[in-house]
């Protein structure tokens, strides 16, 4: 094995990693999103208990995620993590308020109090969302670098109208993601309730996707290069396209488990064709692409990529396993009992 292929495997495998946590992570932010949009109090237990034995699961395949960024390209990571400082600071302590609401919400019956932790994990997952289309929205049209591979940037400059039109979009798809979930996980009224989401968080979705793209194909041209030159790639936003358009189609057919189904796949593509649009570089550098760094000039040595290939060909499986096992035992329609939150 080569280092040149062991790096080319390292974007594979951060690709999986972050599409998985945004597949798991994304339909617990959109339970959060949608929480305030129930009023009584047995409902909004019932979707933080729809929830409540996997979403501290769902977070693991983001610290895993920024682990594996951590020892595969270390000077990504630096770059990333010192230029997004306080972006990922909001987002941390967005997910921490997240867990603290899901834990303190039913320890007293004071509907003050509820409503308090209520209101926190909504806007917290809102904000998390945000933050990581902003984050996702950067990685895709680049950040200014010097030749060090410092971020050069303000804070402004993060928070542009294609980061925050990459966030709309981001909002859309795990409030849609999610109300599907929560229509598989839910019975009688409230799940008709949830239902009647569903076809507005789609239509949104839809068009902010369909924005985004047009936009990126006026402004942002480098993210289709690699399918302009390689036509056969088009295979992944034609299969983007069927997977989005099937959600309403399975949802119109009372089909919840294939339109989920769907929902994850539109995320694998989404994620699959921005890699493409990317590849190889991590950072693109606008204003000097020759600094941007790469999957072939931020990675570690080839024996370092080789012992984590190892490790990782171990603890992968697992890590899957057991998510399918938990998916598995809690697969049942959420109900209420005496260790609930």
């Amino acid at each position: 094995m080569t280092l040149e292929l062991d790096q080319i495997i390292w974007f594979i495998l951060l690709g999986i990693l972050f599409t998985g946590y945004a597949i798991l992570d994304g339909f617990d932010l959109g339970v959060g999103i949608l929480h305030v949009f129930v009023k009584e109090d047995q409902e909004r237990r019932l979707l933080l208990n729809s929830i409540g034995p996997i979403w501290d699961g769902n977070e693991v395949w983001l610290i895993t995620g920024g682990g594996a960024m951590f020892a595969a390209f270390p000077y990504v990571y630096a770059t990333l993590f010192s230029g997004f400082y306080l972006i990922f600071m909001a987002l941390l302590a967005a997910l921490i308020f997240r867990a603290v609401s899901i834990e303190f919400r039913s320890k007293l019956e004071s509907p003050h109090w509820r409503a308090l932790w209520d209101w926190s994990f909504a806007l917290a997952s809102l904000l998390a969302t945000i933050l990581l289309g902003i984050f996702v929205g950067n990685l895709a049209i680049g950040l200014p670098l010097n030749r060090k591979g410092d971020y050069v940037g303000g804070l402004l400059h993060l928070v542009g109208p294609y980061p925050l039109l990459v966030s709309i979009t981001t909002v859309a798809l795990f409030t849609m993601h999610g109300a599907i979930y929560l229509s598989l996980r839910t019975a009688g009224p409230l799940q008709a309730k949830v239902r009647r989401w569903i076809g507005p968080a789609i239509t949104v979705f839809i068009i902010s996707a369909v924005t985004t793209a047009m936009v990126t194909l006026v402004y942002h041209p480098r993210l289709t290069s690699a399918f302009r030159h390689n036509p056969g790639l088009f295979v992944f936003p034609v299969l983007l396209m069927l997977a989005i358009a099937n959600v309403p189609r399975e949802i119109s057919r009372g089909k919840d488990l294939r339109a989920f189904i769907s929902s994850c796949l539109s995320i694998v593509f989404l994620l699959v064709v921005l890699s493409i649009g990317l590849f190889p570089d991590l950072v693109y550098a606008p204003n000097h692409p020759q600094w941007s760094l790469s999957i072939f000039n931020s990675s570690s040595t080839f024996y370092t990529l080789n012992v984590m290939l190892i490790a990782a060909l171990i603890g992968m499986p697992l890590v899957l396993t057991y998510t399918i096992y938990i998916y598995w035992v809690f697969r049942d329609k959420v109900r209420l009992g005496s260790h609930s939150y």
